[in-house]
């Protein structure tokens, strides 16, 4: 109802516009239509067709607009506005001074020139300050606050907030690196991944049913103990999946998205998005194994060559031990003989130390 409205007060004030015009005609053009009504007949229709065309890009730019505003994140949205309000008001004030100097007449377009270039300059200088520094201008807004303090000061860094995709959630182990403190600022979860998670709860298929319960029992215990620290983001981006929706929110908050999807990281180091991907952390706090090391573990099972054996260490890697096959649920003294990086993970070779050969 507004959209149409909004296009007939635009072709209202076109026609207006154009019947009341025909005083500005060029003489000569003037002079070619000696009929009055006709010549405001025509002036009306082609103001009506200016409004028209008017009200059409200006209607589209509103609800392009108003679509931005809908998914812009309330945080970004209130930083942006305060900041173009801020550069609006200094600007303003730095020019009234202006205003009230005596200009000769034939320069006096200097006065709204001058008021057009302040505003833009000063209004964008804002705006971009507060797109750039918006979360830290909200915590300056408590004074009270010493963690504010230091972020005015430049001392501390504020904690960017970090958005949690749904292979981390049903993962779980994200709950202990926030406990231990490893993980700080605000816990986003995005609409779109509690609804990946109650498909996957409701589906029919066991195993997925187990992890999107798993995950959705993850989200009650982290509000139940951290609170208002887990904020549920409900932005609609236009298009894509759950994952695409991740690499926007980051992107538009600026956070840091913590996953365990291999390609989903990768495409947010290409999109040059900070994410932390819970695999490469595990393999970097996994312990440097050197050769000649000596280690003590079960063989679970059989490797790919007959002679071979296969054992873990504690934190999941696995160690391929040379003529362990016959060792299969015992646990042996290994000696390691070298380790393979992969991008899934590290892999440990040995052999039984009664095999090595004596120096």
């Amino acid at each position: 109802m507004v959209g149409p409205l909004i296009l007939f007060l635009f072709v209202l004030a076109g026609a207006t516009t154009g019947w009341l015009s025909e005083e500005f005609l060029p003489m000569a053009l003037s002079r070619s239509i000696e009929n009055l009504g006709m010549k405001r007949l025509i002036l009306t229709g082609v103001g009506a067709l200016l409004g028209l065309f008017v009200g059409i890009v200006l209607q589209q730019l509103r609800i392009k607009l108003i679509d931005k505003i809908r998914t812009m994140p309330t945080d970004l949205l209130v930083s942006r506005s305060v900041g173009l309000i801020t550069g609006l008001l200094l600007a303003n004030l730095l020019l009234a001074p202006v205003l009230l100097l005596p200009i000769p007449p034939k320069i006096i377009f200097i006065k709204p020139l001058s008021a057009i270039v302040s505003n833009l300059f000063f209004g964008l200088i804002g705006f971009n300050l507060a797109d750039t520094h918006g979360r830290t201008l909200l915590r300056l807004f408590n004074p009270n606050s010493t963690e504010a303090l230091l972020v005015a000061e430049g001392i501390l860094t504020p904690a960017s907030a970090k958005i949690l995709d749904t292979s981390v959630i049903i993962d779980g182990r994200v709950n202990g690196l926030i406990s231990c403190g490893i993980i700080e600022g605000k816990i986003i979860v995005a609409q779109s991944v509690i609804d990946e998670l109650h498909k996957l709860s409701d589906s029919s298929n066991n195993e997925k049913r187990t992890k999107g319960r798993r995950g959705l029992k993850l989200l009650k215990n982290l509000r139940d103990t951290y609170g208002r620290r887990l904020v549920i983001n409900s932005t609609k981006y236009e298009g894509g999946g759950t994952d695409e929706c991740l690499l926007k929110l980051t992107n538009d908050i600026g956070g840091t998205l913590i996953t365990t999807d291999f390609n989903l990281s990768e495409i947010a180091h290409v999109k040059e998005l900070k994410v932390l991907n819970l695999s490469d952390l595990v393999l970097a706090l996994r312990p440097d194994v050197q050769p000649g090391e000596k280690l003590t573990l079960k063989i679970v099972r059989q490797g790919k060559e007959n002679n071979q054996g296969i054992g873990y260490l504690e934190d999941g890697t696995m160690v391929v031990i040379e003529d362990g096959n016959d060792s299969i649920g015992q646990k042996k003294a290994i000696v390691v003989t070298g380790a393979l990086q992969t991008p899934t993970g590290r892999m440990i070779f040995g052999r039984l130390e009664k095999n090595l050969p004596l120096n």
